[in-house]
């Protein structure tokens, strides 16, 4: 099977039977979702959403969060991954939402890129979720559901996103990031993935390889 049809088979399914994937974190604003985001780095949505609620409340804005001092913030977050950084990179980034862009989330991926604590994984989910540009963001879960279904061989998260965004078509590159990461999270899981009752193993490289090697 080629990669094309692969990508074809694949993304038809999910056309099918996943129509209305979004993302897990709850967020009423860019800015909720720009600081749910950078907290679910190596992170759960779950823990994120456990947070959050709290966190929005105490600093419902940029210019709120901005004047916070770490004492402040840390109880908010200390139940996440790496709190002390995270902290200080929310404070970080408010200061410069403010000081560089009005309190307003940037569209543009470099200007997201310039905030604390955003890396092109984080920038290209605001710039999906938020903007509906046509990006796509590689994390753990895209990454290793990429790779094994066939769909990119790339060594690195950019490298993969590229291979992904020359084979989707624009209007479904948004998408596409929820419904590989959704399938990464439930079903194509890193240490046992539940290939048995994936719905995808008909066109998964891995799958097949696995099957053959079991023969």
């Amino acid at each position: 099977m080629t990669r094309k049809e692969r990508f074809a088979a694949i993304l038809a399914w999910f056309r099918e039977n996943r129509p209305a994937a979004q993302t897990e974190l709850r967020f009423g604003s860019p800015f909720q979702l720009l600081v749910a985001v950078v907290l679910s780095a190596q992170c759960t949505d779950k823990r994120v959403n456990q947070v959050t609620p709290a966190l929005f409340e105490r600093f419902p804005s940029p210019e709120s969060l901005a004047a916070a001092s770490f004492e402040e913030v840390f109880p908010y977050v200390k139940s996440v991954s790496y709190p002390n950084s995270k902290a200080t990179h929310l404070i970080g980034l408010a200061q410069k939402l403010v000081a560089d862009f009005g309190g307003i989330v940037p569209e543009d991926i470099d200007a997201l890129m310039s905030l604390p604590g955003v890396g092109r994984k984080t920038a290209n989910v605001i710039a999906s979720v938020v903007y509906d540009r046509p990006v796509i963001a590689v994390d753990t879960h895209v990454f290793r559901v990429s790779h094994r279904l066939g769909l990119s061989d790339g060594k690195t998260p950019q490298a993969v996103e590229k291979d992904l965004e020359r084979s989707i078509p624009v209007a479904e590159r948004a998408i596409s990031h929820h419904w590989l990461i959704l399938h990464g999270r439930y079903t194509c899981v890193a240490r046992k993935p539940k290939c048995a009752a994936c719905p995808l193993k008909a066109w998964c490289r891995f799958y097949s390889v696995s099957k053959e090697a079991s023969v």
